[in-house]
């Protein structure tokens, strides 16, 4: 399902290209919205797609087909991380401290949430929140400590040389 409208925009933005994603265990719910420099008008599109990897890789060619540059997703319960995980690396991805997005009265649907989050997010008036990035194979502090090390070398059949 997509669902398209133009209208004026209402503070400065600072993406011409963006995404806001409301996440769900089964749904995300998508609008991009894009800037027109010329006239200032936005045009918002919304979609919908479903949480399983080939649903998240299509979102993800849709928004690269859109040339969106940023996306933001509020980051309630857990749902978030594997958008997150496939999307990073292709866009500027920002998670969103949901209790920074909620305290607006009469947004009671799924929609509305995502077209909030893109909203906020092209006016430069939502913050990332840290998340934190698993270590890389091979780098410096990746490798275990030596007392681990050298058990692990025991335990692989080598004998220990000072035993009896």
């Amino acid at each position: 399902m997509s669902k398209k409208k133009s209208s004026l925009a209402g503070l400065q933005a600072l993406f011409a290209r963006v995404c806001g994603l409301d996440v769900h265990k089964k749904l995300v719910v998508a609008c991009v919205r894009i800037l027109n420099s010329k006239d200032g008008t936005v045009q918002s599109t919304l979609r919908k797609f479903g949480t399983m990897t080939a649903d998240l890789l299509e979102l993800r060619q849709w928004l690269a087909e859109q040339k969106v540059t940023n996306v933001a997703m509020e980051s309630t319960g857990v749902y978030w991380q594997p958008v997150f995980n496939l999307l990073e690396g292709h866009f500027q991805v920002w998670v969103v401290n949901a209790q920074h997005i909620k305290k607006v009265p009469g947004r009671k649907t799924d929609m509305k949430d995502a077209e909030w989050i893109a909203q906020l997010l092209q006016c430069g008036l939502l913050r990332p929140s840290f998340v934190p990035r698993p270590p890389a194979a091979g780098a410096a502090g990746s490798d275990p400590p030596a007392d681990q090390a050298g058990a692990a070398a025991k335990c692989g059949g080598q004998p220990d040389s000072e035993s009896p």
